[in-house]
């Protein structure tokens, strides 16, 4: 089959989560033998910060990753931004539309899929349904022929608040051809790798992970990552956590690989509105076979098993078992095993690119371009 994605970028992961999965599944789907091409606008946010601050060197290291992925870009204020895409999914059997396109190019892209006779697959993976309905309104998700959300309970929101027909639950996963267990040397106790959070998590972040800091400063505390406001970097300064600057995905299984644990403390709107949606970080961590501890966080869709990661529901706990996990190998050993062996069972690329190809052939079973079906709560989950 053919696939055009288009998303916000494929060549930068710079405080984009959502090209970490985006590359492995396109990725997988390529080494299935399908024909993958992802479109991205010219001066996207951030590929313009990855160059002003890195330069193009990861952009060429992310090119030699996924060789077999064609990369292209369009200019979204061209007058021409029709025909542009009409070249762009001729020929494609699929086309995938990421939330975080400006609008009048997802409808663009939409046009141009009916004229091609490609089926139109939306993609959500923010909590911007719920944070910011308008925007999404914007995008008329009702108008495509499904709607991929990357949570049960995002699902919902898209059936209920958006009318939208045919909608699934397609969670990420890690790309496990890249994010692996390395054997590398320990340097360092605890890493985080994230950024501060844009006020979405900050009493937790000081909570769960800040004061865990200052109360084990015999650890080496480590962080990876970006927009830290100044007040925040003296916060970190003041726990004994060493800012180490932003660390590439692809760089990212080196980190995990030199670190004893890692914690998880996800943005509120994952903990109330949107239980149960993990987050990208929670699968690559237990693909790389560390130890992880996550603050308060429900997995409502049973995603996980029981001692696949630990868990803390209060600061004290955090701190107990950060203490536990990098004192003890064994118990480091024991879980680190136990969350590889369920990410790979489950929740790797190839599960999602598997997946896909189900949703696509039951979208055209169904005849469903342009259909008004409401797909049965058992077909969405």
């Amino acid at each position: 089959m053919r696939f055009a994605f288009f998303i916000h970028s494929f060549v930068s992961d710079w405080n984009h989560g959502n090209a970490h999965f985006v590359r492995g599944l396109l990725d997988s789907l390529a080494r299935g033998g399908h024909s993958v091409a992802s479109w991205e606008p010219r001066g996207a946010w951030s590929l313009q910060n990855l160059l002003a601050d890195h330069g193009i060197g990861p952009v060429v290291d992310a090119a030699r990753a996924f060789p077999a992925v064609a990369v292209h870009s369009y200019d979204p204020a061209s007058p021409d931004l029709a025909a542009v895409l009409d070249e762009a999914v001729a020929g494609a059997d699929v086309v995938v539309v990421h939330e975080w396109t400006e609008p009048h190019v997802a409808a663009a892209v939409l046009a141009a899929a009916r004229r091609a006779g490609a089926q139109a697959l939306f993609h959500d993976t923010h909590h911007r349904p719920v944070s910011q309905p308008d925007a999404i309104a914007a995008l008329n998700p009702a108008e495509f022929d499904g709607v991929l959300a990357f949570g049960r309970v995002l699902r919902e929101v898209y059936v209920r608040r958006f009318g939208v027909r045919n909608a699934w639950t397609f969670h990420e996963a890690a790309d496990h051809v890249r994010f692996r267990p390395l054997d590398r040397p320990v340097e360092q106790d605890v890493v985080w790798i994230g950024n501060w959070g844009d006020e979405e998590r900050t009493a937790e972040l000081r909570a769960f992970w800040l004061d865990a800091a200052r109360a084990m400063p015999e650890l080496r505390w480590v962080a990876h990552g970006v927009r830290y406001p100044a007040y925040a970097l003296a916060e970190l300064a003041d726990a004994g956590v060493e800012l180490c600057g932003w660390a590439p995905s692809l760089t990212v299984p080196e980190v995990f690989a030199r670190s004893r644990a890692t914690l998880h403390v996800p943005r509120r709107a994952y903990v109330d509105a949107l239980a149960g949606i993990p987050t990208i970080r929670v699968f690559e961590a237990l693909a790389c076979g560390i130890p992880l501890v996550c603050a308060p966080w429900k997995d409502t869709e049973g995603l996980f098993r029981p001692g696949d990661y630990a868990t803390a529901r209060t600061p004290a706990e955090m701190r107990a078992q950060l203490r536990r996990l990098c004192a003890g190998d064994d118990a480091r050993a024991e879980q680190a095993a136990r969350g590889l062996e369920t990410v790979l069972a489950r929740h790797t690329c190839d599960h999602r690119a598997a997946e896909l190809l189900a949703i696509v052939a039951e979208l055209g079973r169904a005849g469903a371009v342009g259909s008004t079906r409401t797909v049965p709560e058992a077909a969405c989950a």
